[in-house]
């Protein structure tokens, strides 16, 4: 997986990108805290992932010229952005959206019924997916189209490292926001008309959210969260139809779901990697990284290591939820994950209850998705 003599890997080498969990799992074995040819470090292991993210002082989220709000800040500038985004996702707002989150996924889940094969990712994951984030927050059902339509080209544009594309993309972005914006700054909108709105009139130190700030915000919100819902969604699904006394049990007991998702994404994450940028020269696993080089933590391997998973493929309702790292941790640890389980958990739940015995379906390939996605692109399935 050499690109290059200085190399000790590539991401975009095609034996990685047919089949990502493993090539991963090979790098966390055979070398754990890798360097690419753009200079660029890779960590797989668990310890070192961790050791990074409760280390935000040597790791800072600083990796980006454009604003990331609050992904991309370090306290102190990171802390009253993380404490104005977190009542978004408070209990309140979960139990808020349950009800809106399931009727979304029983009207899709119905649709499948009676169907003799499924594409999931097309049917009922990514539509749910838009559905369900537009319908957070406030905006119109007609922006479902453009907004998957965006992400597929934002995954090529990064896939490529087209940085024409991605600025042009950046900038299409902004101005469906603008749009929402304009539409809720007319007279008579009322502040808490919808959680954009709400947004729009939140203030830090004083002042009023920048538009830039507010478009970075939702674009976490929605496009950023549209990717790994769907991505979710997929990989569980893939999982219990191959599993069909696990799916059974959860058909019955659906409060298991909350740990049954979370250790079936631990195995096969639906987030591939996350960036931190060295403040100072480090040492990790007796590799020398310099002031300001880029870090990337990879999520799929770091939570099959079977230094803290033993037997890492085996599902396992016996392991400690503290370890699995599918939300992060520290103070970036990820503001949604309350909302995120509870989608999960609603749209599973659903998918279980109105079909009969999921199964990978017959004379179908199950393709899966490119970097940087992980997940499948396409999943057969029947048993509706």
């Amino acid at each position: 997986m050499m690109s290059s003599t200085l190399a000790d890997w590539d991401i975009r080498n095609p034996d990685v990108l047919a089949d990502q969990r493993s090539a991963y799992d090979r790098m966390r074995e055979q070398c754990p805290v890798a360097r690419d040819g753009q200079g660029h470090w890779t960590l797989f292991r668990h310890a070192d992932v961790l050791r990074v993210l409760l280390d935000h002082q040597t790791f800072s989220n600083q990796v980006s010229r454009h604003v990331s709000v609050p992904n991309g800040m370090d306290p102190p500038e990171h802390t009253p952005f993380r404490q104005l985004i977190e009542p978004y996702f408070s209990a309140q707002r979960v139990a808020w959206f349950k009800p809106v989150c399931r009727a979304i996924a029983d009207e899709l889940a119905q649709a499948l019924r009676g169907q003799q094969q499924v594409d999931l990712m097309a049917d009922f994951a990514l539509p749910f997916a838009l559905r369900a984030q537009c319908a957070f927050m406030g905006w119109p059902q007609e922006l479902q189209q453009p907004l998957g339509q965006w992400a597929s080209q934002n995954q090529q544009a990064t896939l490529q490292q087209d940085r024409t594309a991605l600025a042009r993309l950046a900038a299409e972005f902004e101005n469906i926001v603008a749009e929402q914006l304009t539409v809720r700054r007319q007279p008579g909108v009322a502040a808490d008309a919808d959680i954009t709105t709400e947004l729009m009139h939140e203030q830090i130190a004083g002042r009023s959210l920048s538009d830039m700030e507010i478009a970075s915000i939702l674009r976490n919100w929605t496009v950023g969260e549209v990717g790994t819902l769907a991505s979710a969604i997929g990989i569980i699904a893939h999982f219990l139809a191959g599993e069909p006394a696990l799916q059974q049990l959860l058909r019955e007991q659906p409060d298991k779901l909350y740990y049954a998702n979370d250790e079936i994404q631990r195995m096969h994450n639906p987030l591939l990697e996350n960036r931190r940028r060295a403040v100072c020269p480090v040492e990790i696993g007796g590799r020398q990284i310099a002031a300001g080089e880029r870090v990337y933590l990879n999520w799929v391997a770091v939570n099959r290591d079977p230094e803290v998973f033993p037997e890492p493929e085996r599902f396992s309702w016996e392991r400690n939820p503290q370890d699995n790292l599918l939300y992060g941790a520290g103070v970036h640890v990820c503001p949604g994950a309350p909302m995120a389980r509870m989608e999960l958990v609603e749209v599973i739940d659903s998918l279980l209850q109105h079909s009969r015995n999921l199964e990978l379906a017959t004379g179908q390939e199950q393709v899966l998705a490119q970097y940087p996605a992980t997940g499948y692109a396409q999943l057969w399935l029947s048993g509706f």
